[in-house]
C-alpha cells in the first residue's frame, strides 16, 4: 500500500517537555524506529507537524531586536527544514540502506480565507493563563486555552494546492521514502501575474496530508496523535474509544477545532475522495494501526460505529 503518514508536532515535542533540541531529537528517533517497521512493508510519505517549534523560533527571533522579526512562512520553512534533517537522519539510521529525501514544499491557500479573521492554530509552548494573558498583552498575540494550559493561536487557512505534488510524486514512485509538506506546506498565496509569495499563517498539517494522499491516489492516510484512538466525551468518566466509523457519524460529531476537528475532517476529506481508509491514533500503535487492530479507522465500507470495550484487549461493542 501507498500510506500518508502524518506526525503531529506534540509527537516530537511533548507537552511540557522542555524545547531541546536533544529532546526532540530523541522523540523524533523513536518516531523513526516505529515509523520504519511500517516503511518496511509499505511505501511511506511522511509528513509532520511544526507548532511548537514554529511558536519556539517566534519567541527567539523576537528576543533579537537588530532586525525585523521573520515571517511565520519563513519560520515554518525553517522548521521544515530542521524537523526534516532530523527525521531523514534518524529514518536513515532505523532503515539502512533506504532511500530518504526531505523535501520542503509550498502550500497555495487562499488569501481571503476567513481563518485569518479567527486565528485557532496552536504554536509554541503552553503556558498558564496568567503567563499567557501578559504575553499577548505584551506582544499582540492571540491566545486560546489548549486543554489545562493556553497557548498562543495563529491563523490557519485551508489549503488549497501542495505546488510541488508533481515532484512528491516522482520521487515517491522511484522507491523514495519523502519527507515533505512539513507544518502543513510553507504558505503561499499565487498573485495574478502567477507569482508565488509567503503568506503570514501556519497551515494544519493533517489537512494537507489529506488533500495530497488523494491527490497522490494512496492507499491509506494515517495521522499520528499522543492518544490511542478517537473519543467520545474525552476525558470525562464516560468517555468511549471509537473503533470503526464512517465519515457520516464521525463528522456528525462535535470535536474542538484546534486539535481533533481538523484531524477528522481530514480523514473524512481523504475516504470521501476515494482513499480506502483513514486512522487516527498513537504513534506506537501504527503497525497494529495499519492492520485495523488499534486506533480509529475511519471508511465508508461501515455504518455507524463500533466502540472498544477496552482497548488493551480489543474487544468491541457496538454503537
Amino acid at each position: 500500500m501507498r500510506i500518508v503518514i502524518a506526525l503531529g508536532g506534540n509527537a516530537m515535542l511533548q507537552r511540557g517537555q522542555p524545547m531541546e533540541a536533544d529532546i526532540q531529537r530523541e522523540n523524533i528517533r523513536n518516531a523513526a524506529e516505529v515509523i520504519a517497521k511500517v516503511a518496511q512493508k509499505h511505501d511511506v510519505i511522511l509528513t509532520h507537524g511544526n507548532g511548537p517549534q514554529v511558536g519556539l523560533l517566534a519567541l527567539q527571533n523576537a528576543a533579537y531586536d537588530k532586525v525585523s522579526p521573520y515571517p511565520l512562512d519563513v519560520l515554518g520553512a525553517e522548521t521544515a527544514g530542521m524537523i526534516g534533517y532530523i527525521m531523514e537522519q534518524e529514518l536513515g539510521n532505523a532503515l539502512p540502506g533506504a532511500k530518504i529525501a526531505t523535501l520542503v514544499t509550498q502550500t497555495l491557500v487562499d488569501n481571503n480565507d476567513p481563518a485569518f479573521a479567527n486565528p485557532t492554530k496552536f504554536v509554541g509552548p503552553v503556558y498558564s493563563q496568567e503567563e499567557a494573558e501578559a504575553l499577548a498583552a505584551e506582544k499582540g498575540w492571540d491566545i486560546k486555552a489548549d486543554g489545562q494550559y493556553v497557548r498562543r493561536v495563529v491563523p490557519s487557512p485551508l489549503p488549497k494546492e501542495v505546488v510541488e505534488l508533481d515532484i512528491i510524486k516522482q520521487l515517491s514512485d522511484m522507491g523514495i521514502l519523502v519527507i515533505c509538506s512539513g507544518g502543513g506546506g510553507v504558505p503561499v498565496r499565487r498573485d495574478d501575474e502567477g507569482k508565488l509569495s509567503g503568506v503570514e499563517a501556519v497551515i494544519d498539517k493533517d489537512l494537507t496530508a489529506a488533500m495530497m494522499a488523494e491527490h497522490l491516489q494512496a492507499d491509506a492516510l494515517i495521522i499520528m496523535t499522543d492518544v490511542p484512538a478517537v473519543c467520545i466525551n474525552f476525558g470525562q468518566p464516560d468517555q468511549k474509544e471509537i473503533h470503526k466509523a464512517s465519515t457520516e457519524s464521525m463528522m456528525a460529531l462535535d470535536f474542538p477545532a484546534g486539535s481533533m476537528g481538523p484531524k477528522i475532517e481530514a480523514c473524512a476529506n481523504f475516504v470521501n475522495g476515494g482513499g480506502r481508509f483513514a486512522a487516527v491514533g498513537s504513534l506506537y500503535d501504527v503497525e497494529h494501526i495499519v492492520e485495523g487492530l488499534r486506533g480509529t479507522w475511519i471508511t465508508n465500507e461501515v455504518t455507524g460505529m463500533t466502540f472498544y470495550k477496552g482497548l488493551d484487549d480489543n474487544e468491541l461493542v457496538s454503537a
